[in-house]
């Protein structure tokens, strides 16, 4: 087990002199006996691969995806006819470098990928691990058996050809092309804007692809043959999200007004209305086929998929739309010109894709559940919704391949996320995990009030064991996004199932946990997640903050002086403002890089945006943000910041930092050289979250 002595020697950069560091050390000793009945380790439970990019063959009875297992990335592949999962790439080191985007080629049975993460505004590759030579983002392709991977070339979205011949993608601003037959590239085509969204058409003759101009964008459509682009009615909006019929003979794309002032972190619930556009190229006409209502639903949302238009084989369109104020999948009808809600109810759909005959689509939901997900069953023309996966644990991410075997990603309260063959609703995992889940607790769900009066979800971890009439110290998690929902069970993203991870092992040091599912999250509705005076508009969540403070303050087995609270990005801003402004509440917190001043980080994904123009808004989001209220903290806090992070500036912990210290605030410090928002590294994961248990144990216990 890591001690507190190693934690010091290796991971802390504390702020303040050499005689707290060794007061710190002797501390340690003296609370060696509370870490005595932790029952696992940190590195047990976080040790365990976390798949993701699982990706189905169209023409095979084959399926591939990634795991990361301790932070070694590589690809796994699965033939049915095989029976037996292989590891095709042989990677060795934590590096930090992702590896995304597979790809099957049939014709020559190999897989394509990308290897490396995206780059900054300055251009730079992420590069935790300080390589003097740099890193690289690299297309690659390998052998389904395995073996040394060939080289592509530089760039990234690959879309390979129906036919298979060639693979485009994005390079340096531009669309290039793969010649399979050659093994050479070359810059395909050279246009205005930065291209996106590239799509085939069916017969390998036509590209499609958008071009975003800043103000606005259009679809365009490159012909192979004659080395020609037109656009399809080009206008002032923004267009988007192009897919081809079938049959190759019309496209549909969204086609979103153009609004300015439109700033992230602010509630938005209604828009100018989005609508669905097709293009026939045997009448070479555009039509507006559908238009969202004014009011609620008229901003479009996004959901996890590969294109947000899905076009089925029975010429459906389906689309998701929350005009009846929930994340749900609408169907066109290109027949009759008919629309309709093909999933009603009181869920939101997230996880979307076309089976293998184009007929029918699988998504992920959480329908009869509303703090879990599993996977559905939708046929568009008939209306038919099946459950396809039961009701326990927590299933995402469905493909079929070929011979209409589903598979999914999938995890459980205890268990963590794994990959799944899907046979009569019974989940099989593809690979057998040696995983300390009798150590763990389901968690609970809880439904608590907000200091406002409104209904907050969150799960409730608990030691095992616990003593009757024993008050216990108590953390409080909020999660980062805010688009988030944390679930019970291990989380589908990698991050947050990192956070849950910490917090059922915080549970076993003998911590109550609540993970709080604030206003402005998703899973409850549009509403609920367009919450009034949210964020840079009034931080309305931290009422939440309070609600759930208060909450385990008045529960008979919380100590209600030892109440402690964590989070990363958005969560880390809501540690801050719970420290900031309810110091005699929170008695100490772990804010990892954490949203201090609103106008700083809308800045950072607005470069446009000038506070000094926007006086009024800017007022509000600086009051809505931590800083001004550090007259009023007192509590201890530990900052963790990667000085490369793209989401959040690493100066918002600088800043926090110095004006912590002009109040003579206690705090410490964990600094990772080189790394980015979501950590490359899984040694840093470790670092951080136990440089967070331990801090709690210091601060709580």
């Amino acid at each position: 087990m890591i001690t507190l002595g190693n934690l010091l020697a290796d991971s802390f950069l504390i702020s303040n002199d050499t005689i707290m560091r060794l007061s710190l050390f002797l501390l340690s000793f003296l609370f060696s006996g509370s870490l005595s009945f932790a029952q696992v380790s940190l590195e047990s439970i976080m040790s365990t691969p976390f798949p993701t990019t699982l990706t189905s063959s169209e023409k095979t009875n084959k399926v591939a995806w990634v795991f990361n297992e301790k932070g070694v990335r590589n690809i796994w592949i699965y033939n049915a006819q095989q029976g037996s999962p292989q590891q095709i790439t042989s990677y060795l080191e934590d590096d930090g470098q992702d590896i995304s985007q597979l790809i099957f080629r049939t014709v020559s049975s190999e897989i394509i990928y990308l290897r490396g993460g995206a780059p900054n505004r300055k251009g730079e590759i992420p590069n935790p691990t300080s390589q003097p030579d740099g890193a690289r983002r690299v297309l690659l392709r390998i052998s389904e058996e395995g073996g040394m991977p060939d080289t592509i070339g530089p760039g990234s979205s690959p879309q390979l050809a129906p036919d298979e011949q060639h693979l485009v993608y994005l390079n340096k601003g531009q669309v290039w092309i793969y010649n399979f037959s050659t093994g050479k590239s070359s810059q395909l085509f050279k246009i205005r804007g930065n291209p996106g969204n590239i799509r085939w058409s069916p017969d390998s003759k036509k590209i499609a692809f958008v071009s975003n101009r800043g103000t606005h964008s259009f679809i365009g459509i490159y012909e192979m043959e004659s080395h020609q682009i037109h656009y399809l009615a080009p206008s002032v909006d923004r267009d988007n999200n192009p897919v081809w019929s079938p049959d190759g003979n019309a496209l549909a794309f969204t086609r979103i007004p153009a609004e300015k002032g439109i700033l992230p972190f602010m509630p938005r619930r209604r828009a100018l209305p989005w609508s669905v556009m097709v293009h026939n190229f045997a009448e070479g006409k555009t039509t507006e086929r559908w238009k969202a209502t004014k009011g609620q639903g008229s901003a479009f949302r996004f959901i996890s998929a590969k294109d947000q238009l899905m076009w089925t084989a029975e010429n459906f369109l389906v689309f998701p739309y929350e005009g009846d104020g929930w994340t749900h999948l609408w169907g066109l009808s290109l027949v009759d010109g008919k629309a309709k809600n093909l999933t009603p109810g009181n869920f939101e759909v997230q996880f979307a894709a076309l089976d293998a005959t184009k007929e029918n689509i699988f998504f992920s939901a959480n329908k009869a559940d509303i703090d879990r997900q599993h996977i559905w069953k939708l046929n568009p023309a008939t209306g038919i919704l099946s459950n396809s996966t039961g009701m326990e644990g927590i299933q995402w991410s469905p493909v079929e391949s070929a011979d209409n075997q589903l598979y999914c990603l999938g995890s459980g309260g205890t268990s963590p996320a794994a990959v799944y063959k899907v046979t009569q609703g019974k989940l099989v995992p593809l690979v057998a995990s040696n995983f300390p889940e009798e150590a763990l607790s389901e968690p609970e769900q809880i439904i608590f009030s907000s200091a406002d009066g409104m209904e907050i979800h969150g799960q409730l971890f608990k030691p095992k064991n616990m003593e009757s009439g024993k008050k216990y110290p108590a953390v409080l998690f909020f999660h980062g996004g805010s688009r988030r929902q944390m679930l019970l069970g291990f989380h589908h993203r990698g991050y947050y199932h990192n956070a849950y991870a910490l917090n059922q092992y915080l549970a076993t040091r003998g911590y109550i946990v609540l993970s709080v599912n604030y206003r402005s999250g998703i899973g409850y509705g549009m509403k609920f997640r367009e919450a009034l005076n949210y964020g840079a508009r009034g931080a309305s969540e931290f009422l939440d903050v309070m609600g759930a403070g208060l909450y385990m303050r008045s529960r008979p087995d919380v100590d209600p002086k030892k109440i402690g609270l964590w989070g990363g990005s958005y969560g880390g801003y809501l540690t801050a403002l719970g420290l900031a402004k309810a110091s005699d509440l929170f008695a100490a917190g772990v804010d990892i890089h954490g949203v201090h001043d609103w106008n700083v980080v809308i800045k950072n994904f607005v470069p446009g945006y000038q506070p000094e123009k926007a006086a009024e808004a800017a007022r509000l989001a600086f009051e809505s943000s931590p800083m001004p209220y550090v007259k009023d903290w007192r509590s201890p806090v530990l900052l963790i910041h990667g000085d490369d992070d793209r989401n959040v500036p690493f100066s918002e912990t600088v800043d926090i930092m110095e004006a912590l210290r002009k109040q003579e605030v206690y705090f410490e410090q964990l600094i990772f050289p080189d790394e980015v928002h979501g950590f490359l590294l899984h040694n840093n994961w470790l670092a951080a979250f136990n440089a967070t248990a331990d801090f709690f144990d210091r601060m709580l216990k």
